[in-house]
């Protein structure tokens, strides 16, 4: 069956559209996913241990353009899929692991903001997980005892206290306790502005005690310093309300990279080495995290994670890892460029879909496909500066091209000297033996 018949119109536009754009879809990468296999496959047993109780902690590494993002794109809709909740964000100079106007606080805000779950996919997911949680007590004591209404209340309300109590070993688990209790009576009272306002609790949203006091009854609030403390509360909370665990994405680690103080920059590693020695401690669990990052921002001695020296001694590779011997149980997996195989894969699936999408038959055959991925690997530089995106956005333009321009052809697009200059590329015997391996 060929991919096209096999993705919905709408997806299909989605990822169209953004991959164009330059972006990564949140729908539909399933379709278009080739490679990654061993890394991938690493990923997926960090989420294996954290359903077992376990804590993660891996840094995606990979240069502009070279599918960090997809890779954690496809890893959450995996996780949601599979029955965990998801969290994510991106850093940016307003979001950081710490900061002294609030940044750690805004991270925090924007992952649960971006909580997902299989149900709510695309985040806003904290109240579906609160009444989840509910209801399962609610259908738990139902056909364990059976009962008068009020008695029924007492009851829901007593297993409710037990739950939330057994948080209160963790640091800041008293307050959480309180406040999904207080969820609780809102919930039972249909009381809408309560509801409300725990939800603005849980979001970090309150910007006082005092207001977080008068409102909840609840004398603490999340702030920069308390925000990763929260998180693994929350972790052990979603178990507890049916999810096999919280898996944290936060991408774009090159902002921490780019703060110009050396202090400032010090003391948000110090909060990565803080869930670092946790992971590994055994101090979080039902946790994992995924971090994306570039080489640059990673290795740099003077204001990479390297620069950090507790943080370097724990995270470089040994002596034994390096080119074509990799550890993929190591903190850091380096993502290696696609394939000029998996290249021909990837574009080959991507014309299906546009095919399917605008309803025509595919303009380019496998000599046109070979003819264009060769253009693009013999362009000057791009043996190390050529990207997946790029070569995405090139190929889905010229898609676009040929479908609105019926009567031109590659060579006349591309220049008819194209194939000359890009001599050397592609051998068309090997792509087309690589092609029938992972042909769809």
């Amino acid at each position: 069956m060929s991919v096209s018949s096999q993705v919905p119109t709408r997806v299909g536009n989605i990822l169209i559209n953004a991959l164009k754009g330059g972006v990564v879809p949140r729908v539909g990468l399933e379709y278009i996913t080739v490679g990654r296999v061993a890394e991938i496959d690493a990923i997926l047993h960090d989420i294996q241990m954290v359903e077992d109780g376990g804590a993660t902690l891996r840094f995606i590494v990979g240069k502009y353009g070279a599918g960090k993002s997809f890779l954690l794109q496809t890893v959450r809709n995996y996780a949601t899929a599979k029955g965990f909740a998801v969290v994510d964000a991106d850093l940016s100079p307003e979001r950081r692991f710490a900061g002294t106007k609030g940044q750690g606080l805004a991270t925090y805000k924007e992952l649960v903001k971006n909580l997902s779950t299989k149900s709510k996919p695309d985040g806003g997911a904290l109240p579906l997980v609160l009444e989840k949680w509910i209801s399962g007590i609610q259908v738990s004591v139902k056909t364990q005892t059976n009962t008068s209404e009020e008695e029924f209340d007492e009851l829901v309300e007593r297993e409710i206290y037990a739950v939330a109590s057994s948080l209160e070993g963790m640091v800041n688990g008293f307050e959480f306790a309180k406040a999904v209790a207080a969820y609780w009576r809102a919930y039972r009272d249909d009381d809408g502005a309560m509801k409300s306002n725990v939800l603005k609790w849980f979001r970090g949203e309150y910007p006082s005690k005092k207001e977080a006091k008068s409102d909840l009854g609840i004398n603490f609030i999340v702030t920069d310093e308390t925000w990763y403390d929260f998180l693994k509360i929350l972790a052990v909370f979603l178990v507890g309300a049916g999810y096999k665990g919280l898996i944290v994405m936060i991408d774009e680690l090159v902002n921490i990279y780019k703060i110009p103080n050396s202090i400032t920059r010090a003391n948000n590693y110090e909060k990565i080495l803080t869930i670092y020695n946790d992971v590994l401690q055994g101090k979080a669990s039902h946790i994992g995290f995924l971090m994306g990052a570039t080489p640059q921002c990673i290795e740099d001695r003077y204001k990479g994670l390297y620069s950090y020296e507790a943080l370097r001694s724990r995270l470089s590779q040994g002596h034994f890892a390096g080119t074509g011997l990799r550890d993929l149980s190591a903190p850091i997996i380096s993502l290696e460029m696609l394939t000029q195989e998996e290249m021909y894969i990837l574009v080959e699936k991507l014309q299906n879909i546009h095919c399917h999408l605008y309803s025509y038959d595919h303009p380019l055959g496998h000599e046109d496909l070979l003819y264009f991925l060769n253009v693009e690997y013999n362009r000057v530089g791009a043996e190390t500066h050529i990207t997946p995106r790029e070569i995405i956005r090139d190929f889905i333009e010229l898609l676009n091209i040929l479908h609105q321009n019926p009567g031109m052809d590659i060579p006349s697009i591309l220049g008819s000297n194209s194939f000359e200059l890009a001599k050397g590329g592609l051998a068309d015997e090997e792509i087309h033996a690589e092609f029938q391996e992972f042909e769809v």
